[in-house]
């Protein structure tokens, strides 16, 4: 079976501003059709910049970007009608009652009216009760709603979050995460970026992770947690010991701050994870253990040595 081609595809993507700051640098990136997928990054990374660059909103200054097959600099009519895009800050009209603001939106795009969308996506999204109501008098979390509605006012084939659960609270996150999970069930191709690592790791099918303008990795979310999982085991020990004995070097183990334990990383793919061998030598070194605990690292420790890594 032939391979679906990307619904997105970037290629060696630069962005320079005119003062000379490179803010994307060789950019190269492909979106599945249907996936959910999370750019995360500390802020200042790129991630924004990017985004804007795929909906046309912001020019490149070198490669290329195609959605669906349309180059977004050429075809950006085609490329961009085929994007709904949630911005990170709430700008809407407060005056306008929410059916009208979503109707508009899809106006904007030249798609004839279809109230009876307007009215799926305002159910979908828990705001068709709110429909009549000005967009002045909504909660942060329900504005957040009417910006996803008007993204999605258009029919879009891709969904572009970006920070989309920013303040907003965990019971509603929750629910944001749902509304995500069933626009990627109706075919959706959903892009957020995050720096909230457990969204990512609750949502995202795949995970790139950008740092100072450049893509440092693009992994799906399982293979990146088995490459890059490592456990930690912590022997604690039944007297202090000030140093660790020269024997136990090749372990590379730490020593807690106040003595009593010591601390080993090991690789969970690993044949042979070595903490019998590291039991027995401690033993011979006359060190005695206590008890014993291990911790898997998340997704946030695998980020963190990312984006600290030279």
């Amino acid at each position: 079976m032939l391979a679906m081609p990307p619904i997105i595809s970037v290629s060696n993507l630069s962005k320079t501003y005119g003062s000379g700051f490179k803010a994307l640098n060789n950019i190269n990136l492909d979106i599945k059709r249907g996936e959910i997928f999370a750019l995360l990054g500390p802020n200042g990374a790129g991630k924004t910049t990017l985004i804007s660059i795929i909906c046309g909103i912001a020019n490149l200054s070198e490669g290329n970007v195609m959605v669906g097959g349309h180059d977004i600099n050429r075809d950006y009519r085609a490329a961009r009608s085929l994007i709904g895009l949630v911005p990170q800050e709430l700008h809407t009209d407060s005056f306008e009652t929410v059916w009208a603001t979503v109707s508009f939106s899809r106006g904007l795009f030249g798609k004839p009216k279809n109230p009876a969308h307007i009215e799926k996506v305002l159910k979908d999204l828990s705001l068709w009760d709110k429909k009549d109501s000005k967009i002045i008098t909504l909660s942060g979390g329900m504005k957040r709603r009417v910006m996803i509605a008007k993204a999605l006012s258009h029919e879009p084939q891709i969904l572009f979050l970006d920070e989309p659960t920013a303040g907003v609270d965990v019971e509603l996150r929750k629910g944001m995460w749902d509304v995500v999970r069933g626009l990627q069930a109706s075919g959706v191709t959903i892009i957020l970026t995050t720096h909230y690592i457990q969204e990512a790791e609750e949502m995202a099918d795949r995970i790139g992770v950008i740092n100072k303008g450049e893509i440092i990795l693009v992994e799906d979310k399982a293979g990146l947690m088995h490459k890059l999982g490592k456990k930690e085991l912590k022997v604690h020990l039944q007297g202090r010991i000030d140093a660790i004995p020269a024997s136990l070097a090749a372990y590379n183990l730490e020593l807690s701050d106040d003595g009593h334990a010591v601390i080993y990383d090991y690789d969970t793919k690993g044949d042979r994870t070595g903490i019998t061998s590291l039991l027995n030598d401690l033993r011979n070194a006359g060190i005695r253990i206590s008890d014993l605990d291990t911790r898997q690292s998340s997704l946030e420790d695998i980020f963190v040595s990312l984006v600290r890594a030279p």
